[in-house]
């Protein structure tokens, strides 16, 4: 039986790896430096700490990595704040799971108030029962820690819980934690889909038919 959903946020509620790919060249023009094509598929597993370590010494930076790390979501703050959607068809995922009594939580790389500020504007901040970020947890995807904080705020277990990731690496951190998963297709894993597809519970290339979801929940 399920008693709770976490959701990530980039990339599967949200529409906003591209914008993702965009703050970091945008904090670098800032500063006179010109990105590298690749540095969004690049740092794109990365926590953003991670990513500023990583920037530091690509772009031999004389920043410190709390200096990038606050630039990088300055940056990112304005598009969630104006220009970030949802994806198609999240408003109704959300509205079924409340219906069935399913209370959801968010798992995210992105600080706190970014999610929030994303979510209050979108109109979907009053679906979750609480957020759990990386910085929060002090680890990033590649441990559970973030999922397990999650769950406690959706009063579930693991194997009582889903989780929807549109990254493999997330994804596969999850299974590992023997979380139900839910892989989420997005243009910035796109490579990855057929290996999600062999790891994930469930899986979904856009939120347009949830009847397989919805009827195994």
């Amino acid at each position: 039986m399920i008693r709770g959903a976490i959701f990530d946020l980039d990339g599967t509620l949200l529409d906003s790896n591209p914008y993702w790919d965009r703050a970091p060249e945008v904090y670098l023009a800032g500063l006179g430096v010109q990105a590298k094509s690749d540095l969004g598929l690049t740092i794109f597993p990365m926590t953003l700490p991670e990513a500023a370590d990583f920037m530091i010494g690509e772009y031999s930076l004389t920043q410190t990595r709390q200096e990038v790390v606050t630039g990088v979501n300055a940056a990112m703050a304005q598009f969630y704040l104006h220009d970030v959607p949802c994806k198609a068809g999240v408003p109704a995922l959300l509205d079924a799971l409340r219906s069935r009594g399913i209370p959801c939580a968010v798992a995210s790389v992105t600080d706190r108030p970014l999610v929030e500020s994303a979510l209050r504007r979108l109109g979907l901040l009053p679906y979750f029962s609480g957020i759990a970020t990386t910085g929060e947890v002090g680890v990033g995807k590649q441990e559970p820690d973030v999922y397990l904080r999650a769950a406690e705020l959706t009063g579930s277990i693991p194997t009582e819980t889903l989780v929807f990731e549109d990254a493999l690496h997330a994804l596969k951190t999850a299974a590992r934690a023997h979380f139900l998963t839910v892989g989420v297709y997005d243009d910035e894993s796109a490579p990855a889909q057929e290996e999600m597809k062999g790891i994930a519970d469930f899986y979904l290339r856009d939120f347009s038919d949830l009847s397989a979801l919805l009827s195994a929940i």
